[in-house]
């Protein structure tokens, strides 16, 4: 079951608001390049930056955003921020009506750094995508990458650090990287690039580019008769969406190509999308995507205007790509988000054969209070080498239970 932190961005689909009100960050006059540093927390880029103003805010930067979205409506209500009107929108499962207001010309600052003076966003009328259960952080938005796109970005995820290059200084700043072209379309970026499902079969696929999800890969097991589920793939809860969890399956593919750079034995997830009364012009008729779990073995530039990526291998280039080894599918509450509720536990796995349940709140894991771990500790924990034991105390009812589960690969 799933422990990585996932969350499609099913907005990408609607088109909802123009372009047109997003005049983007600006560097200071005279500047040709700033360095803005990020949190990298469950595989997720989080910005700190202000909104008209105020106090300091957390967003996900997202190259698989249209819109920049604030999902605490609480805090445009606090700021008097007026609403130009509402908009019905389609949930994750597609089918779910939900409803989110457009706000105009709202100031966006990273301090220190760079200012965007007047952006269009939409605010959700309630906190449909609930981040913090999945990323363990107090998120408040999703900040589309469009918003950076004047410039020539860089994302080191190794120092993180997310570089603003002036155009003109850009080219003397190359030497090492693999250019990749890329179609852009309606903001964000999609590579077509060749994929082994299996060692004896390959095509060509056409991915998004996106850092909004914190998995590999991600693939539409009906947009082409190769792309579907390994024999001793898993039946998996794959994420939150918004307005809802996403079902799928968990397995791995043998061989994916980006540009010159070989990746294998790659952790994909697979959705089969129901497309009924959509308008499948905004998926642009791609066959999934590609997430920070795979993006940050690199350092890759992005040039939006060139429709253009360039790639450089990163300290984790080499890195096996890890699963969670429990079957334990974990969500965080609590004030200071070190409350740790198991969300599902996966059929025929170590956590069920140890009797964890669905509801239980885990109280520590070998002789390591809860309390003093992040989501990202613990499912680093569940991710251990095969073989190894844990002793997980839960609570249940009121009850403290003593479990003991032995770590094992599930794909």
């Amino acid at each position: 079951m799933l422990t990585k932190t996932i969350c499609f961005l099913w907005l990408c689909l609607l088109g909802v608001i123009s372009a047109q009100g997003q005049t983007g960050f600006f560097m200071s006059p005279g500047q040709k390049q700033v360095d803005i540093p990020f949190e990298l927390s469950n595989n997720f880029i989080i910005l700190t930056v202000t909104m008209n103003g105020t106090f300091p805010l957390k967003f996900i930067f997202d190259t698989g955003a249209e819109n920049t979205i604030l999902s605490k409506r609480e805090i445009s209500d606090l700021l008097k921020i007026q609403y130009d009107r509402p908009f019905y929108l389609k949930g994750s499962d597609l089918k779910t009506d939900l409803i989110a207001y457009l706000a105009r010309k709202i100031r966006f600052d990273i301090p220190n750094k760079v200012v965007a003076p007047r952006e269009d966003i939409l605010v959700l009328d309630e906190d449909y995508f609930r981040f913090e259960e999945y990323v363990g952080v107090n998120v408040h938005g999703i900040m589309s990458a469009n918003i950076f796109s004047k410039y020539i970005m860089r994302i080191n995820y190794d120092r993180r650090i997310i570089t603003l290059f002036d155009r003109s200084v850009f080219k003397q700043r190359i030497e090492g990287y693999s250019p990749v072209p890329v179609e852009v379309f309606r903001n964000k970026m999609y590579l077509y690039t060749p994929m082994q499902p299996l060692r004896d079969s390959a095509t060509v696929v056409k991915l998004l580019i996106d850092t909004g999800a914190g998995l590999p890969l991600l693939l539409f097991s009906n947009t082409h008769p190769l792309i579907k589920p390994p024999q001793n793939a898993i039946s998996a809860n794959i994420g939150m969406g918004l307005g809802g969890y996403l079902e799928g399956f968990t397995g791995r593919i043998d061989h994916l190509q980006i540009g010159d750079f070989n990746q294998s034995n790659v952790v994909t997830y697979f959705q089969t999308l129901d497309t009924a009364g959509i308008n499948l012009e905004y998926l642009n008729k791609r066959d999934g995507l590609i997430g920070n779990s795979l993006l940050s073995r690199f350092i890759v530039i992005f040039d939006y205007h060139g429709s253009k990526i360039w790639l450089k291998p990163g300290k984790s280039y080499k890195k096996r790509f890890d699963y969670d080894r429990s079957g334990l599918n974990i969500i965080t509450s609590g004030v200071t988000l070190n409350t740790f509720i198991v969300q599902s536990v996966l059929p025929n796995s170590p956590a069920s054969e140890a009797g964890i349940q669905k509801g239980d709140q885990i109280l520590r894991i070998g002789r390591v209070p809860a309390t003093v771990l992040t989501l990202s500790d613990l499912q680093n924990i569940l991710q251990k080498k095969p073989g190894k034991k844990l002793r997980i105390v839960v609570r249940r009812d009121g009850k403290r239970i003593k479990s003991r589960l032995t770590l094992r690969d599930l794909i």
